[in-house]
């Protein structure tokens, strides 16, 4: 698995991305309101916790959640690779709602968009969202809060099937910001969850395949 995604990061396209707003239609906004209320997400963000900080730790085994760690060009983040367990309209349900998780500190999303690549063997889609801390002043210094830096959520998906989302945060480095607080801290911020209940579990099949 890891030696695709390597080979999905460097494989050149046949044609040149093509980026495209894209926005849910009112009945998935719906479907997914009720996901949320039903607290499904319960059933991912701690697993997906616990499996970043075994990666981390190097206790990672090859059973449950797979977690990748991502540091290049100033960036850090980590790759959450899909289960079929968890089916690919919760994955894509679980990506929106880190979406709204990212929201809740203070940020604001400054574009979700999509681009489709048609791979030499493959179609590549990918869903990306990109958020910017709103503007806020620390009051001891002046600077622009920049909190965790500037946050990107993609999905990842080839020939249709989901592969992983990747989360991203980049320090922004020039004068008139605050330092940016640890990938670490925002990945605990996110995903640091009590577990699912018997309830949000049994709602798994539910969304299993649609979203």
């Amino acid at each position: 698995m890891l030696d695709f995604i390597h080979n999905l990061f460097r494989s050149n396209a046949k044609s040149p991305a093509s980026w495209h707003a894209v926005a849910l239609s009112p009945a998935q906004v719906r479907r997914h309101a009720r996901w949320v209320e039903q607290r499904v997400y319960l059933n991912w963000l701690g697993p997906y916790f616990k499996a970043y900080h075994l990666r981390k730790g190097g206790a990672a085994g090859t059973r449950g959640f797979q977690v990748q760690l991502l540091q290049e060009h100033g960036r850090q983040g980590a790759l959450l690779f899909f289960d079929p367990s968890i089916g690919p309209g919760n994955f894509r349900h679980f990506y929106e709602h880190l979406g709204e998780r990212v929201l809740a500190l203070g940020y604001r999303r400054a574009c979700a968009d999509k681009c489709t690549q048609q791979r030499e063997h493959y179609t590549e889609t990918t869903l990306k969202q990109f958020f910017k801390p709103n503007p806020t002043d620390c009051p001891h210094t002046g600077d622009c809060n920049q909190r965790f830096g500037l946050i990107t959520v993609d999905l990842v998906a080839v020939n249709g099937q989901p592969m992983f989302i990747r989360l991203t945060s980049n320090a922004v480095l020039e004068p008139g910001f605050t330092p940016a607080r640890s990938f670490d801290e925002l990945l605990k911020a996110l995903l640091d969850a009590p577990p699912a209940d018997a309830a949000s579990e049994a709602l798994i099949a539910v969304y299993h395949d649609t979203f």
